[in-house]
């Protein structure tokens, strides 16, 4: 049996990588911004759906292959039904779940050079009882994963990432706006990324300056080739037992039309 050495893991570690990265370049970028609501995440998509409720006051969304997708999802789903049954619902967190289950479980696939990668990066929000308790994660192929302040964006480039995190950061200094506001902040940010990712060109070594302008217009373009926004909210003062529910057409009306060309 031929010899397998540190430096052949080394190297399939790194071809992982770069495939896994290729393919997940083409995802549509995802945003999870606060507003005086509540949460909100929020994408532009062609087909398949990307945001889903995980338990009563936790969402998540990602980009990556479907099937990836998909699988972490029910697996989150799962731990959070067996934590809540375990323990009570109030345990249930996105820390506990991420950290302790789906984190270690995509770290090992990572690590077996003769295991399936698992395409995806993720992100999952929780609600708190108050603003300051609310809780964001973001989560790669690796299996490593972040605390996010006020708010997270996944891309599929981390250029793309740090030009939508730069509108952001400039947009919301002065706290969480209304529902409207706050889903025109985030489809601009998503412009932004998804202008970044298409332009191929682009070094990742370039100070990322896109101006809001741009992200506009790629929102405007890809509204016109048939994508639709799909977005989610976690709702802090609601009578419903699960605090998830997506944005119906009615709400997204008046903010996709101020995108139409």
């Amino acid at each position: 049996m031929p010899s397998y050495s540190p430096y052949d893991w080394n190297e399939s570690i790194q071809q992982r990588n770069e495939y896994i990265e290729d393919r997940l370049r083409d995802g549509s970028p995802v945003v999870t911004l606060p507003y005086d609501g509540g949460l909100l995440t929020l994408s532009v998509r062609q087909s398949q759906r990307k945001i889903y409720e995980i338990y009563d006051r936790l969402m998540f969304s990602a980009i990556g292959n479907h099937s990836d997708i998909e699988q972490i999802r029910i697996a989150a789903i799962d731990v959070a039904h067996a934590e809540g049954f375990s323990r009570s619902p109030e345990d249930v967190s996105i820390q506990r779940m991420v950290s302790f289950r789906i984190s270690p479980a995509i770290k090992k696939i990572y690590s077996d050079p003769f295991a399936q990668p698992v395409v995806l990066k993720g992100i999952f929000a929780e609600l708190g009882k108050t603003s300051d308790r609310d809780q964001i994660l973001t989560l790669s192929y690796d299996g490593e994963f972040a605390s996010a302040a006020r708010f997270a964006v996944i891309a599929g480039t981390s250029f793309a990432e740090d030009a939508m995190r730069s509108h952001i950061e400039s947009e919301i200094e002065a706290g969480p706006g209304t529902l409207a506001a706050v889903s025109r902040i985030g489809l601009v940010a998503w412009g932004i990324g998804k202008h970044n990712l298409d332009d191929r060109d682009r070094s990742d070594t370039e100070t990322p300056q896109p101006p809001a302008e741009m992200g506009a217009t790629a929102v405007s373009k890809h509204l016109a080739d048939g994508w639709g926004v799909e977005g989610a909210v976690l709702e802090r003062n609601t009578n419903r037992e699960s605090r998830f529910r997506l944005l119906t057409t009615t709400e997204l009306g008046p903010i996709v039309s101020a995108f139409a060309s």
